[in-house]
């Protein structure tokens, strides 16, 4: 869990602006999601799998080759089931029950838990290193490949590997949490965080902002899912 936090918020994709964003309570999941979670979801489903490649990889390797559409579909996927499952842990049924859901991240709650209350640069402190995540890479990695015990939070892979999707579609800022809609349109950009193996430092840093089509599917974009209210 991601504690109540006034959070100052670099933003890089216009050239550096800085606000604060008070966001309360969230869950964000430790681990990219994997092949193995979402071939389960197009199992149990049957929802499409445009592009062949999205199940071609390693069980514990991140999903990629879905669309921010197909991340959406997943989160919604995963709430019903954990909501009918009886083998739901108590703790985690409870707070369903008591109005939360999953859902992809906000832009704001991704950079919440990747930067914690400090404004790190990268989610292990203020210096690049390639020990700690997977960028300058050819390929991604199996989730929680690297150690990272300075990482806020205790979470895995918040740079590199894969981009991840955020539910949040891109606005200019001033932040405004209010314009985080699932229901802003097809025709809305919407916002990855992280950066992925092939990128440099400069775009896994914890403040880099990505933005792609809703329909976009590539090799090196996936997402994690959170708990909100």
């Amino acid at each position: 869990g991601v504690a109540p936090l006034a959070l100052d918020i670099e933003w890089w994709g216009e050239g550096r602006v800085q606000g604060t964003v008070d966001l309360p309570r969230f869950y964000m999941a430790r681990f990219e999601t994997t092949v193995a979670q979402y071939a389960r979801f197009v199992e149990s489903t049957g929802h499409p799998v445009p592009d062949p490649s999205a199940l071609s990889a390693d069980p514990d390797h991140p999903v990629t080759w879905v669309a921010w559409t197909d991340a959406l579909a997943y989160a919604r996927w995963l709430d019903e089931a954990l909501r009918r499952s009886g083998d739901t842990p108590e703790p985690l049924r409870r707070l369903l029950e008591e109005g939360w859901r999953v859902a992809l991240p906000s832009e704001a709650e991704w950079e919440k838990a990747a930067r914690g209350a400090d404004a790190r640069v990268y989610p292990w402190g203020d210096r690049p290193s390639r020990e700690r995540a997977n960028y300058r890479a050819g390929s991604a990695r199996p989730v929680g490949s690297f150690a990272c015990p300075e990482c806020v939070h205790g979470l895995a892979d918040m740079a590199g590997n894969v981009w991840e999707w955020t539910r949040s579609p891109y606005q200019p800022y001033p932040f405004d949490e209010s314009d985080d809609l699932e229901t802003a349109g097809t025709d809305a950009l919407w916002v990855m965080r992280g950066g992925s193996f092939a990128d440099t430092e400069q775009f896994v840093r914890a403040a880099n902002r990505g933005i792609a089509d809703p329909g976009a599917r590539r090799g090196f974009i996936g997402f994690r899912v959170a708990l909100v209210r």
